[in-house]
């Protein structure tokens, strides 16, 4: 504190909670009025605690990742990974003190990750993990403050046209699969274009789970069950390839390379990300160029949401039809 003789009276020059406190300049007319000023300030910061100075989080952003991760990651199913990408996230912005990092530091970090060719969908990913993990935080107790990144937009990602096999092309497919020395790859594949399956729910298949023409799953992305009919046939032959196959509870062996190897031999050119998941799109296409209803669809595939079912929408015979109809030009040629 400090007391100075001013042309216009005696300043009070003042942090009354030290360093980092809230500092107070007030010019008054005399030397009496401004001691009483500054001991009053003096008073105010040890009877209130919003005069104290805020006080500073030092522990290290990876501390924070390892409280999410045992209080809050651990559960989750892709909690381990999760782990993993914040850790390295972490590292890379140089770890900085919890209450020192900024939006700024991450979009720095973004931007130099996009130059080393880092596409924005991942980035936006990144971004989605570290802001769940502060928002966690925040509801265990952990983390005082508002979310760092709670007002960052993310980078608007142009939808990719999804695509799916035709009649053909699953015929070609099936066919190359045949001739695959991995004796599992061309069933699962089966499973995928019957039910909608991702690769991965259709590869960890457990015999419990192929009973009464249903295949329930289990071990979703969303971690919810889901139960979807299957024909006689193709629930014999799961059950028959499980009798002679299935080793540590599981039907089927790890495949993906042989369908990779099988895709080639088909001459097929997939989009990159696409590789098994085209089956996934294949039967949410073909579903709905049959007719099929879009909220079913939701439920078969296991979409939180329909918003994400809705990308298959426009393959539906009547998706629009209305436009031929009801557009002005239409009306006018029958009026």
């Amino acid at each position: 504190m400090a007391l100075k003789k001013t042309e216009g009276g005696w300043l009070v020059d003042s942090q009354p909670g030290g360093r980092g406190g809230k500092r107070f300049r007030k010019t008054l007319k005399t030397q009496a009025e401004a001691k009483a000023y500054e001991a009053w300030l003096t008073t105010q910061v040890n009877r209130d605690a919003k005069w104290q100075p805020e006080k500073r989080d030092i522990r290290k952003l990876s501390s924070l990742v390892d409280i999410w991760f045992m209080h809050h990651g651990s559960g989750l199913s892709a909690g381990q990974d999760m782990h993993r990408r914040l850790k390295a996230m972490v590292a890379a912005m140089g770890d900085p003190l919890a209450d020192r990092f900024k939006v700024e530091m991450f979009a720095a970090y973004r931007t130099t990750r996009i130059e080393a060719g880092i596409t924005a969908n991942n980035m936006n990913r990144e971004h989605s993990y570290l802001r769940a993990m502060f928002n966690e935080l925040v509801r265990l107790g952990q983390w005082t403050k508002e979310n760092p990144l709670g007002s960052l937009r993310q980078f608007r990602i142009q939808q990719s046209e999804l695509t799916y096999l035709t009649y053909d092309q699953i015929k070609a497919l099936l066919d190359a699969l045949k001739k695959s020395r991995n004796p599992h790859v061309g069933l699962i594949s089966k499973i995928c274009l019957a039910t909608g399956a991702r690769w991965s729910e259709a590869e960890q298949l457990r015999p419990t789970q192929v009973k009464g023409g249903l295949i329930e799953y289990a071990r979703t992305k969303s971690g919810k069950t889901r139960a979807v009919p299957i024909d006689d046939s193709l629930e014999a032959s799961i059950l028959d390839h499980a009798k002679k196959h299935a080793t540590m509870g599981r039907i089927f062996g790890y495949s993906i390379s042989a369908f990779r190897e099988g895709v080639d031999r088909a001459g097929l050119a997939l989009p990159d990300g696409q590789m098994t998941h085209v089956l996934r799109h294949t039967f949410a296409s073909h579903f709905m160029m049959n007719g099929g209803n879009i909220l079913t669809l939701q439920r078969i595939l296991g979409h939180a949401n329909v918003t994400m079912t809705m990308r298959y929408s426009h393959l539906s015979p009547e998706h629009l039809q209305e436009a031929k109809n009801l557009n002005p030009l239409a009306r006018l040629t029958l009026g």
